[in-house]
């Protein structure tokens, strides 16, 4: 079906005090989406060209991280990928959703991971699209793209020329960042309640997974864009060598943003693999 994103309802609910947004279509087994980690993301710009072909087969969850979109802009005091899983295990146990596939993007890739290790019963199938659970072999850390979000909230503060050279990053071809996308993503970004949150947060606490993965029960894709500044294709690689049931599918002509930049083939790919798998 044909699915405006922007006509979705926002739902709320609370989890350990933090209010937490999602937005939801389509019936059956579920599939819940979480965003990346860079300036003004959220469930809906990520996964705006993905949520229509899912939600014909899937019950289809929009999920915003803490920090994230319309949920709470809390600080994070400990391993942000604990906390994240943690915080969505709650959401999960609230919404009455035994288990569900999960898709992420980069960070959100990385809180399915956990939530797979933490609460193996929760997971049932992943989708990781330019995760980063292991620092890269290939490359120093960070890479460029890393660079420019840790700075995004430095010096000056947020620009729209900063916004810019970072989402340049994320995609091989920039026609797709379209100027309602980019000043979205913006607009976002500068949020009297990021910016303040910003202030408290110093740095968050990187956890690595490398040593745990091969414990995840779960069914594994990956997919990689071949000129993915923001990870490091090693990385994919190391996690088909550690993770018992994993696939990985690559994109040339492809940055960190596989399911914007090819997502006729990236949504026939998932919805086969939640599918058949």
């Amino acid at each position: 079906m044909k699915v405006d994103i922007n006509s979705l309802p926002s739902n709320f609910i609370t989890v350990e005090g933090v209010k937490l947004h999602y937005q939801e279509v389509g019936k059956g087994p579920t599939v819940i989406c979480i965003h990346g980690a860079g300036p003004g993301a959220s469930a809906a710009s990520n996964f705006a060209g993905n949520v229509g072909p899912l939600s014909d087969h899937f019950r289809t969850i929009l999920f915003d991280m803490p920090q994230y979109g319309k949920s709470s802009k809390v600080v994070i005091t400990e391993g942000r990928l604990s906390y994240n899983a943690r915080i969505l295990n709650g959401f999960m146990e609230q919404l009455g959703i035994a288990s569900a596939s999960i898709i992420g993007n980069s960070m959100g890739g990385q809180v399915a991971l956990k939530l797979g290790l933490d609460y193996p019963s929760r997971l049932e199938k992943a989708i990781v699209v330019g995760s980063a659970p292991v620092a890269p072999i290939m490359v120093p850390f960070p890479v460029e793209g890393i660079k420019l979000i840790d700075n995004y909230y430095k010096g000056e503060g947020p620009t729209r020329e900063k916004l810019r050279q970072l989402i340049n990053t994320m995609v091989y071809d920039s026609s797709f960042v379209t100027d309602a996308l980019f000043e979205d993503r913006f607009q976002a970004s500068i949020d009297p309640e990021i910016i303040a949150m910003q202030k408290g947060q110093d740095k968050y606490v990187r956890e690595r997974l490398g040593n745990d993965l091969p414990n995840l029960k779960a069914k594994l894709l990956i997919f990689w864009g071949m000129d993915d500044r923001m990870g490091a294709l090693d990385v994919g690689l190391q996690m088909m060598r550690l993770v018992p049931n994993a696939r990985m599918h690559l994109f040339t002509r492809c940055g960190h943003w596989a399911q914007v930049e090819h997502a006729g083939e990236f949504n026939r790919l998932a919805i086969d693999f939640f599918l058949n798998a």
